[in-house]
C-alpha cells in the first residue's frame, strides 16, 4: 500500500482510537477536549471514511445505530511512523532556534 499524507484530523482521529474505541461524535468530544480543535462532522467523517479505505481503522461490531471505530495493526504502525516524523521536525526546528 502507498504511504499517504495525511492532514492533522486523520492523524488527531489516529491518535484518540490509538486510547480506546470510539464512535465519530466520541472522537470529535476527544479531539475537541484533548486538543481544543473543532472538527465538524464533514472534515471527521471524510477523513474517517479515508482511513477506514487505507486500512488503518476499522468498524466495530455494534448493537445500536452508533459505529465505533478501532485503530487496526497497520494503523499503529503507521501512526508510530507519523510521530517520528513529527518528532524529527520538531527536534531540527528546536535546533534551528537554538531552544535545544
Amino acid at each position: 500500500m502507498a504511504k499517504n499524507k495525511f492532514s492533522e484530523p486523520a492523524l488527531f482521529i489516529l491518535i484518540s482510537l490509538a486510547e480506546q474505541n470510539r464512535h465519530g461524535y466520541a472522537i470529535m468530544e476527544d479531539i475537541e477536549k484533548s486538543y481544543d480543535i473543532k472538527l465538524g462532522p464533514g472534515t471527521l467523517y471524510g477523513a474517517i471514511s479515508r482511513l477506514e479505505k487505507a486500512g488503518y481503522i476499522s468498524a466495530v461490531e455494534s448493537q445500536d445505530r452508533k459505529k465505533p471505530y478501532k485503530l487496526t495493526e497497520e494503523g499503529q504502525i503507521y501512526l508510530a511512523e507519523q510521530i517520528k516524523e513529527i518528532q524529527k521536525v520538531t527536534n531540527m526546528g528546536m535546533k534551528r532556534l537554538g531552544l535545544v
